[in-house]
């Protein structure tokens, strides 16, 4: 089988998937190829007729980014539990007869989340207090994996409504998912008890490369970790400013080559090995 293989986004100039997932065929030994498919926000009918060839099978399965997450959730026939609890997806494929929408994210974060957390020296936390910055399509499988591994969260946004929009989303109690307006303010009555930071928003981002999420003006938390989804450049300055605080700070990498794994294990059956993945993107 010829496993055509492709990525929905806009823009897609930075991704390390196709290098990623060229890597996993050949690891794997099968044959195919990983494309990029640039699809503006306003350009729905190219998203269905991207999708069409899904349906046709001349494309076998596709990863989905910024700005199409929620986009295409219409345009499918069913989604999986985890992104139909998130109301995000990532990965697509053909199931069943059916246009099917997955999100490997969530599962994708929490496994290099706690991977991460193997590799530091314990550090002592009362609680577990996720600050999530961001809540896009990635800050919405933050959210989701953080509540099932036992975190409390609290969500901030420049946009306060779609804070909001998440929050009554994902059912949860009201005691462990809340949201704060995006303020310097805001964010001092959480600093003493909080014991994670994740970044889900593109701030920092190549060229962006002196963007940060966490305001200049405060410090960080003692004994917090500092989780940035931004994976190009390696170190952003928001990883930068917290291992110069001390911290244990990590970017993306390890959550998009976990995530594509994942993807890469729903459309061909194969389980690639991480290590190698990490290898080809590094080298």
């Amino acid at each position: 089988m010829n496993f055509q293989l492709g990525l929905i986004g806009y823009p897609l100039g930075h991704s390390l998937s196709p290098k990623i997932h060229r890597a996993a065929l050949e690891s794997c030994g099968l044959e195919g190829d990983y494309s990029l498919f640039p699809i503006p926000p306003e350009d729905m009918q190219g998203l269905e007729a991207l999708l069409a060839l899904v349906r046709s099978c001349e494309i076998t399965g596709l990863n989905v980014t910024i700005p199409h997450k929620r986009n295409v959730i219409p345009l499918l026939d069913e989604l999986a539990p985890t992104a139909k609890a998130i109301s995000a997806v990532n990965t697509i494929f053909m199931q069943n007869g059916k246009l099917t929408g997955d999100n490997t994210d969530a599962p994708g974060f929490l496994a290099d989340f706690h991977r991460f957390q193997t590799t530091e020296k314990p550090r002592h936390r009362d609680t577990k207090l996720a600050l999530i910055l961001g809540a896009g399509g990635s800050a919405r499988a933050v959210v989701y994996a953080l509540l099932n591994d036992g975190w409390t969260v609290t969500v901030t946004a420049r946009r306060l409504e779609q804070a909001q929009e998440l929050i009554t989303q994902i059912p949860v109690p009201d005691s462990q998912l809340s949201i704060i307006e995006y303020q310097t303010t805001t964010f001092h009555s959480l600093l003493s008890s909080l014991s994670l930071i994740v970044n889900t928003t593109p701030l920092g981002m190549s060229p962006d490369f002196d963007s940060s999420p966490w305001p200049e003006s405060l410090p960080f938390p003692p004994q917090v970790t500092v989780y940035d989804l931004v994976y190009n450049p390696r170190e952003t300055k928001l990883v930068k400013n917290a291992r110069a605080a001390g911290l244990p700070a990590t970017s993306g990498l390890g959550m998009l080559i976990e995530q594509a794994a994942l993807a890469f294990q729903l459309w061909t059956g194969c389980n690639p090995s991480r290590k190698l993945l990490f290898e080809t993107v590094v080298e």
